[in-house]
């Protein structure tokens, strides 16, 4: 996939982004270019170790350019300059770590949101489903109606769990692409005073603008992705729906997203030292920064010819590890999904998704272009970042996904736990064998189902939601019938869906061993919650012969997968697959 871990939204392909985070080229506006204009651009500027941002910021004020944000906690600058060479010249300033330009790539000829990914979406069209409904089974006792449907809570042993912990006191960060805040099972939990929106909408590739200002509220969704993982995590046990893994946590939307699941340096890094500035206890990031898929300081080989792009990547590797690490040293335990590449993480590789560069211009083309990956100075971030607690992804029978990432380098960092992600073509020779129920049930925002088609004006779900398996829950106790308050729930799979399994197991972590006496000063520290979720974690062993293939169920020999370890800790599932009973005794 190309952007998020996994994309929530099916209609249309984004054909334009921004390079790290701020305003891309409008809709009907030509590429930009780096020959002298007079429109101001934007550009990140980071500061060196011990040089704080208030100086850097009077450094570049004096230069010329245009302060509009400060960063302190990582001393990273934002500015506008109509200098079309400030950025070379940004970095031969004393004081100065690196910059780059916030460059625009080329343009949406219409209105077009989010982008549909061929390994989430190959899967949830069902026929089968087309004209009924889907059957749900007896829910555990004391649970809400679609939770009989959570297999993924089941193989976690997240309502054996509850009867410990609920995680009442902890605040879990949903870095994302926004959290609809007044879904039925997430109002209850929804944490309105700390949310924060850090992105601003652009219209060339999110699509027209729903306020003034292009900044949506701090509990709007407009792509569906962010609101299904916090579903996951802290869906309220209301008596409707579905409940999360941690029914109390309170969620807080720290929204680093665009609305088409692209996430930029600026958002990103604010959003990282905001929750280690505010308290939250466990951060969940299922995606990766963009442009780039892989970082590599240096760049890639194929790099070496545009100094620029080689500037960008090590800006965004020097951000970012500042962003993760400052979020650690402040009780943040941070957790983020492996990747649905079906990679090897820890081989030379190639990279086919990261933008084109084009010399001597050094604007992006939009045609992504083969790159070569050496693991030892390419990242993928944040997950292959300092202290992330990497998640792989398996389906109903504890087997690794077919697109969920893994290693054979046990020393190499990637993957720590594994969790249920869902897997489409899991259950070969069953009943179950590509069904939605394989995939991962969660909160839906209703208006995002309404303007895929897969609900009604009027709150009905329609011939296409009914096919992809999306349900409603309402006040009465029922389903698929209008009353006053209902909430909306879809089936998605990836890595983005198995990191909330793990984050809503962290939250209970914080719940059952932190300290403190209120919401405000309860906690535990970073490197604790990683621990006990890593030590109490179940394990599982290696396929038999060590090699899963996935021929038998249509894929291709590539996605042939090779796990190497113990059952203690090996490439498929870390340390085990995580579990909530464990964690909280």
């Amino acid at each position: 996939m190309r952007r998020s871990r996994m994309i929530a939204v099916t209609s249309a392909v984004a054909l334009a982004t921004a390079g790290l985070g701020g305003l891309a080229a409008s809709a009907g506006a030509t590429t930009a270019t780096t020959q002298a204009t007079s429109a101001a651009r934007t550009y990140y500027v980071l500061a060196k170790s011990g040089v704080s941002a208030a100086e850097l910021a009077s450094q570049l004020t004096r230069a010329g350019a245009k302060v509009t944000n400060k960063n302190a906690a990582i001393g990273l600058v934002t500015v506008t300059s109509t200098d079309a060479r400030f950025a070379s010249k940004a970095r031969s300033l004393k004081g100065v770590q690196g910059a780059a330009l916030n460059r625009a790539v080329g343009q949406a000829p219409t209105a077009l949101k989010a982008k549909p990914d061929p390994v989430e979406k190959e899967h949830v069209f069902d026929k089968s489903r087309a004209n009924g409904s889907t059957k749900v089974p007896a829910a555990p006792e004391g649970a809400d109606p679609l939770d009989g449907l959570l297999w993924g809570h089941e193989m976690v042993d997240a309502f054996a769990a509850r009867a410990t912990e609920t995680g009442d006191m902890v605040r879990v960060g949903i870095l994302d692409t926004g959290v609809d805040g007044e879904h039925l099972d997430i109002a209850p939990n929804f944490d309105n005073a700390l949310s924060r929106n850090f992105t601003t909408d652009i219209e060339a590739i999110d699509g027209p603008c729903e306020t003034s200002d292009c900044i949506d509220p701090a509990n709007v969704d407009d792509n569906g992705h962010g609101t299904h993982v916090a579903g996951t995590i802290g869906a309220a046990l209301n008596g409707v729906g579905i409940s999360g893994i941690a029914p109390d946590a309170s969620i807080v939307n720290i929204r680093g997203g665009q609305d088409s699941g692209y996430f930029f340096l600026g958002p990103v890094v604010n959003a990282l030292t905001y929750a280690g500035d505010t308290g939250i206890d466990v951060v969940n990031m299922s995606f990766y920064v963009d442009p780039w898929l892989y970082n590599c300081r240096g760049g890639a080989p194929e790099d070496q010819q545009f100094p620029e792009a080689v500037a960008e990547q090590n800006l965004i590797i020097d951000a970012m590890t500042r962003a993760l690490g400052y979020a650690t040293e402040h009780g943040v335990a941070l957790v983020g999904a492996l990747g649905n590449n079906h990679e090897d993480l820890s081989k030379p590789r190639h990279d086919f998704s990261s933008p084109d560069y084009d010399n001597p211009v050094y604007d992006w083309d939009t045609t992504p272009w083969e790159r070569t990956i050496d693991n030892s100075k390419c990242l993928d971030l944040p997950t292959e970042g300092p202290s992330v607690i990497g998640v792989s992804a398996l389906g109903p029978s504890e087997r690794k996904s077919d697109f969920s990432n893994y290693t054979t380098d046990l020393t190499s960092g990637e993957i720590e736990v594994s969790a249920p992600g869902g897997w489409y073509r899991d259950g070969l020779g069953t009943s179950s064998y590509r069904t939605n129920g394989n995939l991962i049930l969660s909160a839906a925002p209703l208006h995002v189902l309404q303007a895929s088609g897969e609900v009604d004006k009027n709150g009905n779900i329609t011939h296409l939601g009914r096919s992809f398996g999306v349900l409603k829950s309402c006040t009465n106790g029922k389903y698929n019938e209008n009353t006053a308050e209902c909430g909306y729930y879809q089936w998605l799979q990836g890595t983005s869906m198995a990191a909330p399994h793990a984050s809503g197991v962290a939250a209970l972590v914080v719940g059952a061993h932190g300290s403190g006496t209120s919401v405000e000063d309860f906690g535990l520290a970073a490197a604790m919650t990683r621990s006990i979720l890593m030590d109490t974690a179940r394990d599982h062993a290696c396929p038999e012969g060590g090699t899963q293939s996935y021929t038998n169920v249509g894929r291709s020999a590539e996605f042939d997968a090779t796990c190497v370890g113990t059952e203690d800790f090996n490439g498929f599932y870390g340390d085990g697959i995580v579990n909530a009973a464990n964690a909280v005794e």
